[in-house]
């Protein structure tokens, strides 16, 4: 198994420059770019889903939870190191893939994700390519078997979607779906759908927030898989859960959006 585990997210809006390209309307405002191209997939698929393909999705948000994996007397441990969101307000969308893609380079950590292999990741990919980027360890790390692309092996990449369903053997379960089974936080005051809105008036700070509470909230969900897999022991379980517990009371008092999600996982446990 992995040392390094990273659990993460990622947010989009639409890439307006790609979709003008596409339409052949140079001269759409980025707002009106956004319309036209969910006007576009929604006639693309007879009026089935307006939501863009993959490669449409301009990143604007990765968040990550680094959590080590370390032997313990009993078992494996997962201890929590960092919560975080790359870059900074400011950052590109290049910036923030390279720093998604410097830590498979550097530490080919195991992923986990929630819907990462039919959405996060291929976003990730297209991107990086739009950028002229690399990342060969990406496609070298592992073997035929276990490797970042290899849908049924959870060496490298754990979509936790993927898994609870049994690979889509029953019904995918949204993330808060899932939360709200298990009396875990799911969304608090905002989704996916309001990201578009946050961009457009500048509120990258809170989309950044948001990213890191769905990490918290995957996290979660990840522990208690792990529990039930029987890859952490029952009292591994508590500590890695006391572990986030802890980490989140140290930083909310500099990170608010972080406090807020305490006290809805507290009044869960009430």
């Amino acid at each position: 198994m992995r040392r390094d585990v990273i659990v993460f997210d990622i947010e989009t809006v639409v890439d307006a420059d790609a979709a003008r390209r596409l339409l052949h309307q140079p001269d759409l405002s980025d707002a009106e770019a956004r319309d036209a191209l969910s006007i576009y997939f929604l006639d693309k698929t007879d009026g089935r889903n307006d939501f863009p393909r993959q490669p449409y999705h301009q990143v604007v948000a990765i968040s990550y939870g680094h959590l080590i994996r370390e032997p313990g007397e009993e078992g494996n441990e997962l201890v929590i190191r960092q919560l975080a969101t790359g870059g900074d307000n400011n950052s590109s969308e290049k910036t923030l893939l390279e720093g998604f893609f410097h830590l498979i380079e550097t530490r080919a950590p195991q992923l986990v994700s929630f819907n990462g292999r039919g959405f996060d990741v291929p976003v990730l990919k297209y991107r990086a390519m739009m950028h002229s980027m690399a990342c060969p360890r990406w496609f070298s790390e592992g073997d035929k078997w276990n490797n970042y692309d290899t849908r049924y092996s959870s060496e490298y990449h754990v979509d936790l979607l993927e898994v609870l369903s049994d690979f889509g053997a029953s019904a995918r379960c949204s993330m808060d779906e899932v939360a709200s089974v298990l009396n875990v936080p799911g969304k608090l005051d905002t989704s996916g759908d309001h990201v578009r809105e946050m961009f457009e008036t500048g509120q990258i700070e809170a989309i950044r927030n948001y990213c890191e509470t769905d990490v918290l909230s995957t996290i979660l969900i990840y522990l208690r898989h792990q529990l039930f897999s029987g890859a952490l022991n029952e009292g591994a379980y508590v500590r890695a859960v006391l572990g986030v517990r802890n980490y989140l009371e140290s930083e909310s008092e500099m990170r608010p959006h972080l406090a807020e999600y305490l006290q809805a996982w507290d009044q869960l446990a009430e």
